[in-house]
């Protein structure tokens, strides 16, 4: 199952099925999707042990409600079709990362993966077209193919890869060190590249959550002024983070536009898919595009979907277990705060990027997820004092926390509609 999983991670990543003439044709995605899911059926290693492996579920029934009671039976099955082989992914994936040796060997997959695009865009750069024959953008980003076209998705993908190398980084062996540290170099420059203001700040929010952690939050606010500014120096398009600049202010009409759609179809939104038969623009923020699209039900799910798994790395990092007086109880628990720590900051950099643009529904955010949830699941059973979460007792909370966001969410525009008039 996991070399299965592994081997969907990296067609799903690098994808030569899209441009190499051997894999015209055959759907080695699907299949190799429904193998790892074979091998997980009759896997015993299989669990649920997470509200997230009810939420998805769920979730996936509220999309095609969402497009049903909005006039198109058919699209229920459309629905299942896009978006059942991301749950399917999220739920092997999870099983498999069930030590935190497959974590790790999960990361190093996720980064060489991302490496090899990143690599593919400094060619592009240089040469004008990369190997797969796509050309760097007439405004000069690089992109890749499939999923990764925008480069805004490339930009997210290095934002959530970087933290990932740097801890494989401190790892043994100087050259290995040596090794992971240009990686996560090389994805630096390849978020450079993309141009994406999204991505750069998420790499900028990144480092700021790490200082922010080690030395507190006057330093990480101090440096992520003074980090800013360089961004400002290195990229021309964060020279025009404004909300007057024309690209800034599409995105603040498109998600005024979000929260009225919201506002005429509160329960199950305008329907999953359907932001632009409502506007020219998509929502350009993975939070309104769900709102939107499927309503207050939805909202919860995807909110409580997302919530938990930042809710269960920071329980890791302040959770204080019995006998660390013992020094291999101690250093095995410093290792899983490293790993926690680690996931945390990837998910900030996911959902930075994620905030400027509309992946709700993309399978790189499922298998992070899935890679979060299967480490929870196994460090619970290192250390059963972690806290076993339940969808159940939490139901208000994720309530009042959608009602919350969505609130602000109304405030935040009306100030930069404001500002920008």
């Amino acid at each position: 199952m996991f070399p299965l999983i592994l081997l969907y991670l990296v067609l799903t990543i690098i994808r030569p099925q899209e441009y190499m003439a051997a894999f015209t044709g055959v759907p080695i995605l699907p299949i190799v999707l429904v193998a790892a899911f074979a091998c997980w059926l009759a896997s015993n290693a299989k669990t649920f042990a997470a509200p997230q492996f009810i939420i998805l579920p769920v979730f996936l029934l509220v999309l095609m409600i969402s497009v049903v009671v909005n006039g198109w039976v058919g699209g229920a099955l459309d629905q299942f079709e896009k978006f059942g082989p991301i749950a399917i992914a999220f739920f092997v994936f999870a099983a498999a990362c069930n030590t935190q040796r497959r974590v790790m060997m999960a990361m190093a997959v996720f980064v060489l993966c991302s490496v090899v695009l990143a690599v593919h865009g400094v060619q592009q750069a240089r040469d004008g077209v990369g190997w797969t024959g796509v050309p760097i953008g007439e405004d000069g980003r690089i992109q890749y193919v499939g999923i990764f076209n925008d480069p805004n998705d490339l930009g997210l993908l290095f934002a959530t890869a970087i933290p990932m190398s740097v801890y494989l980084s401190t790892l043994r062996g100087l050259m290995l060190r040596l090794f992971w540290l240009a990686c996560a170099g090389l994805l630096f420059y390849g978020t450079y590249l993309t141009n994406s203001r999204g991505a750069l700040l998420a790499v900028l929010i990144v480092a700021g959550v790490y200082v922010w952690h080690k030395r507190g939050f006057v330093t990480a606010g101090t440096l992520g002024v003074v980090g800013l500014a360089c961004m400002k120096l290195l990229s021309s398009r964060m020279q025009d983070l404004d909300p007057d600049e024309e690209s800034a202010s599409g995105r603040v009409d498109a998600w005024y536009e979000g929260l009225h759609m919201f506002l005429s179809h509160p329960v199950f939104g305008v329907g999953a898919g359907n932001f632009t038969e409502y506007n020219t623009l998509t929502a350009h923020n993975s939070f309104v595009l769900v709102l939107a699209e499927t309503g207050f039900v939805g909202y919860l799910l995807w909110l409580a979907f997302v919530g938990y798994s930042f809710w269960m790395m920071l329980t890791v990092l302040r959770y204080k277990p019995e006998g660390l007086d013992d020094p291999a109880r101690a250093k095995a628990w410093q290792a899983e705060q490293r790993m926690a720590l680690t996931l945390l900051l990837s998910l900030f950099g996911l959902f930075s990027a994620a905030f400027f643009l509309s992946r709700s529904y993309t399978v790189v955010m499922y298998l992070l997820a899935a890679m979060v949830v299967g480490y929870y699941v196994s460090a619970r059973q290192r250390f059963p004092g972690l806290r076993l979460f339940s969808l159940g007792s939490n139901v208000w909370f994720w309530f009042k926390a959608s009602t919350g966001s969505i609130a602000g969410f109304f405030v935040l525009v009306a100030v930069l509609l404001r500002v920008a008039s």
